[in-house]
């Protein structure tokens, strides 16, 4: 990892995606974001990515898939997944792709940053 991680957040909500760039905006990441499958894959394919965090819920492609597209392409990346419906995710499917995190929407931004400062090794 560099001195400043590079963050993807992938969630199919503009406005959701807006309130986590603000929320994270000072944290010291390069904050790279996505609304479809396609749109990750090109930013895990161009960038070394250090943490992914995706919703779970999302119209063309579940968070757990988009989460095993990025161990696929980079397995050395934590994982996190956000989720309104935190119940409904299968635990042992988490297990297996080694998703670090599992946090409930809407987020508590201490929670979200402790989170991801622990993902990101720092």
């Amino acid at each position: 990892m560099s001195d400043v991680p590079t963050l993807l957040i992938v969630d199919d909500e503009e406005r959701i995606l807006n309130a986590l760039r603000r929320s994270l905006r000072r944290e010291g990441y390069d904050i790279l974001t996505a609304q479809t499958p396609e749109e990750a894959r090109k930013w895990l394919e161009e960038r070394a990515v250090d943490v992914v965090l995706s919703d779970h819920k999302m119209p063309t492609a579940s968070g757990l898939e988009i989460l095993a597209m990025a161990r696929s392409i980079r397995p050395s990346a934590a994982l996190l997944l956000i989720s309104g419906w935190p119940e409904q995710v299968a635990r042992e499917r988490l297990d297996e792709l080694g998703v670090r995190e599992l946090l409930p929407k809407p987020w508590d931004d201490s929670d979200l940053k402790r989170a991801l400062r622990a993902a990101a090794g720092r």
